[in-house]
């Protein structure tokens, strides 16, 4: 999955603060161990979602989409000292390579992982969350950002991730699959949504940042 030319990508990451040893043995693991590695928000992303972390500061993460705990442990970084963060996903498999690494973690006490259908799960949790990450099926992110965006703290973060989709939520001369166009609603939905202020960065696939007023 190539989104900037190669020697661009790699000069990137080289100027890039390196990836925790525990996360660099992740990464080699869910290429090892899963069917699609690719999933995995990988060196660049992943500094930059602990970036933004440690910025905001916040009490309270939800992450919609585990995979394999990579973003989850990057996104945990910046948790204040009794922070929490939920990360929810449905995949028994993976969920087993996420609980593996999350546990080797000294971020594990501050780290839940909860197995099952995101939509039903959301509605049980109680918030506010000051940052959510969004990275799970595609067709329903316009729902997961529904269920959220009451529960959000003022000032608090949505990040949704791959919302360039190869760029193909750009190509006005293809033929548009489904997630493509729930991709595309989704960005023009947050973009005319009055309660949040926003910025499409065109890091990796595409990452759809927007902050409650």
């Amino acid at each position: 999955m190539e989104f900037l030319p190669h020697i661009i990508s790699k000069y990137a990451e080289e100027h890039t603060g390196e990836e925790t040893e525990l996360l660099y043995a992740l990464n080699r693991q869910t290429n090892l161990r899963t069917t699609k590695p690719r999933m995995l928000s990988g060196k660049l992303q992943g500094r930059f979602l602990s970036l933004i972390a440690k910025l905001a500061k916040p009490n309270t993460i939800l992450e919609i989409g585990t995979f394999t705990g990579y973003s989850a442990l990057c996104l945990a970084e910046g948790l204040t000292e009794n922070g929490r963060l939920y990360t929810i996903d449905n995949n028994k498999e993976t969920n087993l390579i996420a609980r593996e690494f999350i546990n080797q973690s000294p971020l594990a006490g501050k780290i839940k992982l909860l197995e099952g259908r995101a939509a039903d799960l959301i509605a049980g949790l109680d918030g506010p969350f000051d940052l959510v990450f969004i990275d799970a099926d595609k067709e329903n992110y316009a729902g997961y950002y529904d269920l959220v965006i009451d529960k959000l703290s003022s000032g608090g973060l949505i990040i949704a991730d791959n919302v360039l989709w190869s760029g193909k939520v750009a190509d006005e001369s293809a033929k548009k699959d489904s997630e493509t166009e729930a991709l595309d609603a989704f960005n023009k939905m947050v973009h005319n949504d009055s309660r949040v202020e926003n910025i499409l960065v065109p890091l990796r696939d595409g990452l759809m940042m927007a902050r409650k007023k």
